[in-house]
């Protein structure tokens, strides 16, 4: 099958179109005929080869929404017409440990949807049926796409950490991870606690869902809610004062990071033990809890607040991300 596609062709370079050819189909593989995609910053970062992994011509794109094209003849559980979505994993090895646990997103032989192989800046792409996520009745296809990378990377830590409904929580960071956190942790039922230092985003905060907004730059607003929250969820990717956070946990609070900060953390141990605090972090989640993610989000009609472009602007709608101007997230229209 031939693909039509845009592709960078080098480092920080801007994204051309580009064809190839998919190859015989496997087995366990199906083809997804794109109908959006997202644009996410690890789509950024594996175009400027900031990660040292990124292999050129790279079709960026994982947050993608389509309809199953083709399967291979032992492919289970989807069908050709089905709408499904595919995110940042395209395949996991379905026999480790971590495969036969449930736990498919932490196989160490996954294979990543834009490492070493094209994504979804695309009209078709091909995974492993495991990862082709059926789609429930009645989603907004249009909104969906973020779901399978930045929804899913938020929604799982609150699962693995056990948060409660009764729970305090707080969010740093309210961009295109913080700003679904939110929503997820609103109709969850907690009482949520969001750090921004931009004032002028203070109101669309709480009407995503916050109770409250504090301003992470300040000392004395972050003293002010010390020792009172259950749960905190690290959405950026900067260096911050962790300590700073740390001490608004009440004891056994946990501090859970998905923001992929490069530079090590500094957490002070008594930080840690004086409370019976834990630090933890994640990647996405499984195959079945990103299912489980979208029924909750057609169920309390929970969506990324999203930015359109056509696929033929993808150049223009990279530079509104690196520039900051996406409120919140931004979708390809393929076809």
């Amino acid at each position: 099958m031939k693909v039509n596609a845009y592709a960078a062709l080098e480092p920080n370079g801007k994204l051309k179109p580009f064809s190839y050819e998919l190859g015989p189909l496997g087995s366990e593989q199906v083809d997804i005929k794109v109908a959006y995609c997202g644009i996410c910053h690890s789509d950024l970062s594996m175009i400027n080869n900031e990660w040292e992994m990124t292999e050129y011509p790279i079709v960026p794109g994982h947050e993608i929404i389509g309809e199953v094209v083709a399967i291979g003849e032992a492919v289970k559980n989807v069908k050709i017409g089905d709408q499904v979505g595919l995110g940042w994993f395209s395949s996991s090895c379905m026999s480790c440990p971590q495969c036969m646990d449930g736990s498919h997103h932490l196989c160490v032989e996954s294979e990543s949807t834009i490492v070493g192989r094209h994504g979804g800046f695309a009209d078709y792409v091909r995974g492993h049926w495991s990862w082709a996520i059926p789609l429930p009745d009645g989603i907004d296809l249009k909104k969906a796409g973020p779901l399978l990378c930045g929804g899913i990377t938020v929604f799982n830590p609150i699962i693995l950490s056990g948060v409660k409904p009764t729970d305090r929580v707080g969010v740093i960071g309210i961009g295109g991870l913080g700003h679904m956190a939110l929503k997820f942790l609103k109709h969850w039922g907690c009482e949520v606690v969001a750090f921004s230092s931009n004032p002028n985003k203070k109101e669309g905060i709480l009407a995503m869902g916050a109770n409250k907004v504090i301003d992470s730059r300040d000392p004395k607003a972050l003293e002010s809610i010390a020792g009172s929250l259950n749960f905190i969820l690290n959405t950026t990717n900067v260096s911050l004062d962790w300590n700073s956070y740390l001490m608004t946990l009440a004891p056994k609070g946990k501090f859970h990071t998905v923001g992929a900060v490069l530079e090590p953390m500094a957490i002070p141990a008594f930080s840690l033990i004086m409370g019976e605090k834990s630090v933890g972090g994640s990647p996405l989640g499984s195959p079945a809890l990103t299912k489980t993610m979208l029924d909750f989000c057609v169920r309390h009609d929970i969506y990324p607040t999203i930015e359109e472009f056509p696929l033929e602007k993808i150049n223009e709608a990279i530079e509104h991300l690196e520039k900051g101007k996406a409120r919140f997230r931004i979708v390809l229209k393929i076809q």
